[in-house]
């Protein structure tokens, strides 16, 4: 019986009572109901205060709040913590996402303070303290707001848009969008180091620089010319582009477009954060196969309606060459940076070759450095369909690219070498794959053909230098 009254095993006792009795609320779920007990007897001390936030405002139109907030609650972790939810397969594989119900209750904290949120028909009803109201409600609406968009920035599908050809007047229904789903990034794009790291610096310049442009009294716009043959690389480094932007992309095919009206119709239905794209503007300028005229396109580039309606986009236009365009096509503020894509180098063949081929080094890495060196060169998409053609192989792989460079490049190298002499800048590689490979023969020509419709990607010629900032060389004057 003295036992009984010793202090210390009366304080052993209630140790493991109180640890026994935690034990059976948590397996058997009663701390849930205790949980939830205790609230209501803690609500019964407090005053709240009530806020609608309604699915559509008062011209039936949908109130973006209530986007904003129902994106917010279903990424809480406390949406677990509920009596029920909805469970939806995401579009990931395996994905699974969790998503309110109606009349469902969701808490949420928020600098020291509870929040709770309620699910009903088309609204949603925020409910906090009084006596937290004025110290947190604006900052957390603010917080809200900033998640949101975040959220919406990383879940949103990139589209591919190209134009159709209009009806008479009727111009409504002018694009049509399919996903872009296209794999290239700045990692995978056969490019020069130092090239592809300025190109991402200007990008990442232009993403913050949005009141920059503003100060200057400018539209918050980049423009971009990618020139050189075709298959080098230009198609993949603007999918590269908007995938790094994270952009939708626009195909303006000229062919399509009726007169210079309806070319500015078509960047007006364009929506912010994306791509605007021309192919070929040098065939079209000087075979005037478009309707649209040489001043419509200079409009189109930098005129007031672009002024307008350009803000947060990336023009890019795409030509073979810059040889015999019209140096008012080129000027600073039309183009804003110039990137050259040449014929295949050696340095641009080791990247190729460990991409395609999982190869850093091979024995006959020297014979293929010597056949360049002698002038030989084939397009970045003729060498990647070799490689891909072979890619069971290496070294027949290699060896085909060998036979092709002595049968096929002999001599086109030696037209890359002396451009780059002529530009006066450092060497310029090419991108990873381009329009079109000679490899496909007749058939495959037209499959490449079709493909690179499907993505909108670019081919283009240009003249006389330009003062625009060239990525490839130094910066020209008054560039």
């Amino acid at each position: 019986m003295t036992i009984l009254y010793n202090p210390f095993f009366l304080l052993f006792i209630t140790f493991v009572f109180l640890f026994l009795f935690r034990v059976v609320l948590i397996k058997t779920g009663l701390i849930f109901t205790v949980k939830k007990k205790w609230r209501l007897f803690e609500d019964c001390f407090h005053v709240y205060q009530l806020f609608k936030v309604p699915k559509f405002n008062e011209s039936m139109q949908r109130n973006q709040l209530y986007h904003k907030v129902f994106v917010y609650l279903n990424s809480l972790t406390s949406i677990e913590d509920s009596d029920f939810t909805n469970l939806f397969t995401g579009k990931k594989p395996n994905e699974i996402l969790l998503r309110l119900e109606p009349n469902q209750i969701i808490e949420d904290d928020f600098l020291g303070a509870k929040i709770l949120w309620i699910n009903e028909d088309n609204n949603l009803v925020l409910k906090i303290r009084k006596a937290d109201k004025r110290r947190v409600l604006r900052p957390y609406l603010q917080h809200i707001h900033s998640i949101s968009d975040d959220l919406d920035e990383k879940k949103r599908d990139l589209k591919l848009y190209v134009n159709v050809v209009g009806h008479g007047d009727d111009h409504k229904g002018r694009w049509r969008c399919v996903p872009f789903t296209h794999p290239s990034t700045f990692e995978t794009i056969a490019m020069e180091s130092d090239l592809k790291n300025k190109v991402k610096s200007d990008l990442e310049s232009f993403l913050k620089a949005k009141q920059y442009y503003h100060r200057l009294g400018r539209v918050w716009k980049r423009s971009y010319l990618l020139y050189g043959p075709s298959g080098t690389g230009k198609s993949s480094f603007i999918a590269a582009l908007a995938n790094f932007l994270s952009y939708d992309v626009y195909d303006i095919d000229l062919s399509k477009v009726s007169d210079d009206s309806d070319l500015k119709l078509l960047l007006l239905q364009s929506t912010a954060k994306s791509v605007i794209v021309i192919e070929d503007l040098d065939r079209y300028l000087s075979e005037k196969s478009t309707a649209v005229s040489l001043s419509g396109i200079l409009n189109f580039m930098d005129g007031m309606l672009t002024s307008s309606c350009s803000e947060e986009r990336v023009m890019v236009f795409t030509m073979n060459s810059k040889d015999h365009v019209d140096q008012a096509v080129l000027r600073p503020g039309r183009i804003d940076v110039h990137v050259h894509f040449p014929l295949c180098d050696f340095t641009a063949f080791k990247t190729l070759a460990n991409s395609y081929l999982g190869l850093k080094d091979h024995k006959l890495f020297p014979q293929v450095e010597e056949i360049f060196q002698n002038g030989s060169s084939l397009s970045p998409a003729e060498i990647g369909e070799l490689m891909i053609a072979n890619r069971n192989s290496p070294s027949r792989a290699l060896k085909s690219v060998i036979h092709a460079l002595q049968t096929d490049g002999d001599g086109r190298g030696a037209l890359n070498i002396g451009r780059r002499s002529t530009e006066n800048g450092p060497r310029k590689l090419s991108g990873e794959m381009g329009e079109g490979s000679g490899v496909f023969g007749k058939e495959g020509a037209n499959a490449v053909k079709e493909f690179k419709k499907l993505y909108g990607l670019l081919r283009v010629k240009s003249s006389r230098k330009s003062q625009s900032f060239d990525l490839n060389g130094d910066q020209k004057e008054g560039g």
